[in-house]
């Protein structure tokens, strides 16, 4: 029988940045924003691992609007329609953030 570990509230875990999409937008939690650390991001996805990858630009792109980026030109581009909310993982190196749409979490 596997066991679960009781944590108490003062020992939190970090909080992971989330990145949730509707119709027409994408919309960053405040974790997600404050690690990208910009007003401008460039969009991009892979097609072959289904990941969708939100870089923050000093200039150009798509400016965030208070926490949404409107990205209905973007899901159309390429014929994908996410719905729901996702974990994003941030890389610190190319101050991005890489969503799964799959679900998994592989390393690109």
């Amino acid at each position: 029988m596997p066991f679960e570990v009781y944590k108490p509230r003062g020992e939190r875990a970090e909080k992971a940045p989330m990145v949730s999409f509707s119709k027409s937008s994408i919309v960053l939690n405040n974790i997600a924003r404050e690690k990208l650390g910009a007003q401008h991001v460039e969009l991009a996805y892979d097609r072959d691992a289904h990941v969708i990858r939100i870089r923050a630009v000093e200039e150009g792109g798509m400016q965030i609007k208070k926490t949404k980026v409107f990205g209905k030109g973007f899901f159309k581009h390429f014929n994908i329609s996410p719905r729901g909310k996702y974990e994003a993982r941030f890389d610190e190196h190319e101050r991005a953030l890489y969503v799964h749409l799959d679900g998994t979490e592989e390393n690109s």
